[in-house]
């Protein structure tokens, strides 16, 4: 049983197999568990802000599907956004890359759709 158990958790982590609950998103390797507010990259802590914690959780949430720029940043602080709001959103996809040590140039997890936002790919 251990053997047909090991075999299967490695099938799930090397082919991005997403498995998700109500309180626990997987994608390839990156773990969020929503109620505990804890998230993993390749069985690694990530040590994530508010913020970036809740950005991850929304890309993760709708992935495949571009989120704006926009939309993350009334999800998050609840405001009306503007113009200036986008660097906002901006250093915090950034410095979520640094920790998950994503490029921008070939990245594996968040990708930016030019001229309209973030997204995840399935």
């Amino acid at each position: 049983i251990a053997r047909v158990k090991a075999q299967l958790r490695r099938y799930k982590k090397y082919n991005g197999v997403t498995a998700q609950n109500k309180n626990v998103i997987v994608h390839s390797g990156l773990v969020i568990n929503i109620s505990t507010h804890e998230c993993f990259l390749n069985e690694k802590p990530l040590s994530l802000t508010p913020t970036e914690f809740s950005i991850l959780r929304i890309l993760c949430e709708n992935k495949g599907n571009v989120v704006s720029s926009e939309q993350l940043f009334s999800e998050i602080w609840g405001d009306e956004y503007f113009s200036k709001s986008n660097n906002t959103i901006t250093v915090h996809i950034r410095h979520l890359r640094e920790k998950m040590n994503d490029t921008i140039d070939n990245p594996k997890y968040i990708k930016t759709v030019w001229g309209i936002g973030y997204k995840i790919e399935k």
